[in-house]
């Protein structure tokens, strides 16, 4: 009968005991003593470690147990070889190459006495140096129920003291671990894990699992905690990781992966760009490692160079994040988020084509008109809807509500700013006329019914009405400062001049440039002229006067006028100079200084004047 190995192994070592302990009636005789090494176990508890001894032996591993250094060894019986020979589709040891064997035996083994009261949940190194870089082996003990190595390993049979150390059986063999491996063992990493595993990511598991030396291995594998998964959350306002999307989890996991290398933490610098799958990351070192995100975020590598065997990881306090979207809050935004009240304002913008610019980094100043104000905008334009408004006059009308820069309520006072419109005779920018007298009216139309709604690119004045492509009447009645002239153009015995002044531009007489006197200029005229009130001039002079004041078929700036420039109203023929001040001088020699220049409407110009200019009284 053939006897197998491990019986003449038991053999062969009680025979050698024996020859050794022999003695005779001599006194030299020299006893060698018993020892009771690590192998010395295993050959004592053969019944169930046949199969760690003949690993062992083949590996010449048995000298190494048997000698003055001190190891700690994690002794898997006979069935974890079973086990693990049927999991890795070998027949028996024989199948198994002896560099495999050797290192995950040497996963098995601890340098120095650890005993069961000195593990601590956590990572200790084996002597396997089946890694990239040839550094030793990481093992993560896990004390929370019993004693567990690498998830898998649970130990059985603590504290088997020897002379060289100490053994603590266990029930499975400890395989050589893979980035997964670690990854699944550690129970701080379950949100990690959840995530690589979540159905609609890639195979990560495969990936991090590919052998060394093999594309993409190896890894270097930044792990957030548990806790730093449940910190990400709160940063995003989730409730779990299934209200993040597929697309922004697979590239926030491919952020912590370095694939092609083997990277440990002696080996980052200060500013270093660690290149990942999902982009690059910035490495620092002084004050603590830390890694940022391409969205200035900080990661604290809270520990470092879990080694496996096919790459490297580092736990971090913070997930990492891929460059994000920041949320915005523009003009267009603020539209969007009150669409009860302003959808009819995002129709017309989107319709003019107007969202993108209310929508990027150019600051603004917005007089938002709600749906009210649209519903009432169209019926009295005859429109029945917004797709009856041509684009190009509906694009003029809304930049009409558009004031360039950021202007708060604050910096608004009775007088003129100009819109984004250029809806005018010499395509300049439309004036706005601003009253502050009580709350705020422009144009005399609009009224500002909630003030300073700040964004990120300027500011929203909400209004009640929608502001008008402004004509000279429109001006001219909205500005308290010319209530006389406005009473004199629509005196009863004068022309129509109203419908006159409100022609549409290129129509003719329209373009027109009106000099217009103020309140304080008809008050020193009337005591110039010895009247109690504009009643006491007569229709055909007053007439005569306000047509001396309006230039048909002309939009003349200021930067127009010249010294000794002949200007024909619709009266007759005035002077203008510029040197010393802009004044006009009448045909009674008459001065009138030019106070206020370009207030430019949709058919027109106006200066204001400080001296009604009259006809020849001669």
């Amino acid at each position: 009968m053939k006897k197998s190995p491990y019986i003449l192994t038991v053999f062969v070592s009680i025979m050698l005991s024996l020859s050794f302990l022999s003695c005779d009636d001599d006194d030299d005789t020299i006893k060698t003593p018993e020892t009771n090494t690590i192998a010395d176990f295993v050959v004592e508890n053969i019944d169930n470690y046949s199969s760690l001894l003949a690993a062992l032996q083949k590996t010449d591993l048995v000298e190494t147990l048997s000698g003055d250094e001190i190891f700690t060894v994690f002794a898997p019986n006979n069935t974890a070889f079973d086990e693990f020979l049927s999991s890795a589709g070998f027949n028996s040891l024989d199948d198994v190459p002896v560099d495999v064997l050797t290192q995950i035996l040497l996963n098995h083994v601890v340098a120095g006495n650890v005993q069961s009261s000195d593990l601590a949940t956590g990572y200790i190194s084996s002597l396997s140096t089946a890694t990239p870089n040839g550094a030793n082996m990481s093992m993560y003990i896990d004390i929370t129920n019993g004693v567990k190595i690498n998830g898998t390993a649970t130990v059985t049979g603590a504290d088997n003291n020897v002379d060289n150390g100490v053994i603590h059986l266990v029930d499975a063999v400890i395989g050589l671990p893979t980035i997964v491996t670690m990854a699944t063992s550690n129970s701080s990493f379950t949100n990690l894990v959840a995530a690589l595993t979540r159905d609609d990511q890639p195979d990560f598991v495969s990936v991090l699992s590919t052998a060394n030396g093999t594309d993409p291995a190896p890894f270097t594998v930044f792990a957030p905690t548990d806790a730093a998964f449940s910190a990400l959350l709160t940063e995003l306002g989730a409730d779990s990781l299934a209200d993040i999307d597929g697309t922004t989890l697979t590239a926030t996991l491919n952020h912590h992966v370095v694939g092609g290398a083997n990277v440990t933490a002696e080996m980052l610098t200060d500013n270093m760009t660690v290149t990942t799958l999902g982009g690059d990351i910035t490495a620092n070192i002084s004050g603590g490692a830390t890694l940022t995100d391409a969205n200035g975020r900080v990661s604290n590598i809270i520990a470092t160079n879990v080694q496996t065997a096919n790459g490297v990881i580092h736990v971090i306090d913070k997930v990492v994040l891929p460059m994000l979207e920041q949320p915005t809050n523009t003009i267009a935004d603020f539209v969007v988020a009150n669409m009860d009240n302003y959808s009819s304002l995002l129709a017309a913008l989107q319709k003019a084509d107007l969202v993108e610019t209310l929508s990027g980094d150019t600051s603004y100043t917005v007089f938002a008109p709600d749906n009210s104000a649209f519903a009432t905008f169209l019926t009295n334009a005859g429109f029945n809807s917004l797709d009856d408004v041509p684009v190009d006059v509906l694009t003029q009308i809304l930049l009409n509500h558009v004031v360039a820069g950021n202007v708060q309520s604050s910096d608004l006072a009775n007088g003129y700013i100009s819109s984004l419109s250029t809806a005018t005779p010499n395509g300049a920018n439309m004036s706005m006329y601003i009253d502050i007298t009580n709350d705020v009216k422009i144009n005399g139309t609009a009224t500002v019914t909630g003030a300073d709604n700040n964004v990120d690119n300027g500011v929203i004045h909400l209004v009640d009405a929608i502001i008008g492509l402004p004509t000279i009447v429109t001006m001219a009645t909205s500005n308290n400062s010319f209530a006389n002239l406005v009473a004199a153009l629509t005196r009863d015995d004068q022309p129509d001049f109203v419908s006159v002044l409100s022609t549409v531009n290129g129509t003719d007489p329209a373009p027109f440039t009106v000099f217009a006197p103020t309140d304080a200029a008809f008050s020193a005229l009337l005591t110039e002229l010895g009247a109690d009130s504009l009643s006491d001039i007569d229709g055909a002079t007053l007439t005569a006067t306000l047509n001396h004041h309006v230039v048909g078929g002309a939009n003349v700036t200021a930067e127009m006028l010249t010294d000794n420039m002949t200007v024909t109203t619709l009266g007759g023929d005035i002077t203008a100079n510029i040197s010393g001040g802009a004044t006009l001088t009448d045909a009674n020699d008459r001065v009138s200084n030019i106070i206020a220049t370009n207030v430019q409407t949709a058919n027109g110009v106006i200066h204001v004047i400080d001296k009604v200019v009259l006809p020849n009284l001669n």
